[in-house]
C-alpha cells in the first residue's frame, strides 16, 4: 500500500538492525507465500471477494494479521485493482473476465513487523499491450531494487523506474509513492517513481524500503472514485503495480518479500 499522505512530516528514517531485518523477512515471506496462492486462484470467473476470503483464511493459517484492514478505515485485507484501477481497489463481487489484469497489493503484521508487496496478474490470455505493461513494470521494479545500495541516493531508485518506463512509452504515476517500512506500515522516506538521479537522502545499511512502481499505459493522471479509496487512470488506460520490501545492507539489496 503506497505511502503518500500517510507519513507524518516529523518522522525520521529508522535504521533496522540485522535482527530486525530478519524479523521483517519472516513477515514478508508470509506475504510472498500468500501472493503465490493468489497467482493460482486468480482466473476467469472468480471474484475479488473470493480472493479476499482466501487471503483471510491464509492469514489465520499463518497466525498473522492484516496490515491493511482497518488502516485509516480501509475495509479489506487485499487491495485488488482491475484494469484501469491503479491502487486501493476494494474487493467486491465483480467477476474477473478473460483478458483482465489484476493488481493485488497485500501486507501483514507478524511479531510487530510489517511485510508489504504487490503483483499484477494476467487473467487468462491478455492483450499484447497488457503483456508489455506488466513486463515493463516488473522490470522497472528489479532495476530499481538494484539501485538500493549503500552510498547511492534515494532518487537513483526513482530515476531508474522513470527512465525504464518512459523508454517503453508508458507513464509513471506521480500521485502515489513507495515508502519506508518496519514496525509501521508507512515510514520515511517516501520513494517516488520519478526524479533526478543523484538527489535525495544517501542510502545506508539498515534502511528498509517498499519500492513499488505504478505505471500506466496512457497518461500519468489519476482520480479517486466515490468510495474514497480506489484510484483509476483518468484516461481509462490500463495500469500495473509491482512491489517488494527491500533492505539496504552492506552486501547490497536484500529482497525481503521474495520466495
Amino acid at each position: 500500500m503506497n505511502g503518500l499522505h500517510f507519513i507524518p512530516d516529523n518522522e525520521r528514517i529508522i535504521l533496522k538492525s540485522p535482527q530486525e531485518i530478519e524479523k521483517m523477512r519472516h513477515s514478508n515471506l508470509i506475504v510472498a507465500e500468500i501472493l503465490e496462492e493468489m497467482k493460482t486462484a486468480a482466473r476467469p470467473g472468480i471474484t475479488t471477494a473470493a480472493l479476499e476470503e482466501l487471503a483471510e483464511a491464509l492469514l489465520a493459517k499463518h497466525k498473522a494479521r492484516s496490515a491493511f484492514k482497518g488502516y485509516n478505515g480501509y475495509p479489506a485485507a487485499l487491495c485488488t485493482s482491475v484494469n484501469e484501477e491503479v491502487v486501493h481497489g476494494i474487493p467486491s463481487e465483480r467477476v474477473h473476465q478473460e483478458g483482465d489484469i489484476l493488481s493485488i497489493d497485500f501486507g501483514v503484521i507478524y511479531e510487530d513487523y510489517y511485510g508489504d508487496a504487490a503483483i499484477t496478474l494476467p487473467i487468462g490470455h491478455i492483450s499484447s499491450e497488457a503483456e508489455g505493461l506488466l513486463r515493463v513494470a516488473e522490470e522497472a521494479l528489479y532495476l530499481a531494487i538494484d539501485q538500493a545500495r549503500s552510498g547511492n541516493r534515494l532518487l537513483d531508485i526513482s530515476a531508474t523506474i522513470q527512465r525504464h518506463v518512459e523508454a517503453h512509452g508508458f507513464s509513471v504515476v506521480r500521485d502515489f509513492v513507495g515508502h519506508g517500512i518496519g514496525k509501521h506500515l508507512h515510514e520515511k522516506p517516501q520513494v517516488p517513481n520519478f526524479g533526478e538521479p543523484g538527489r535525495g537522502v544517501r542510502l545506508k545499511p539498515g534502511m528498509t524500503l517498499a519500492i513499488e512502481p505504478m505505471i500506466n499505459a496512457g497518461g500519468c493522471e489519476v482520480m479517486i472514485l466515490e468510495n474514497g479509496w480506489t484510484a483509476v487512470t483518468k484516461d481509462k488506460s490500463l495500469s500495473a503495480h509491482f512491489e517488494h520490501s527491500v533492505a539496504v545492507t552492506e552486501n547490497g539489496p536484500y529482497i525481503l518479500s521474495k520466495l
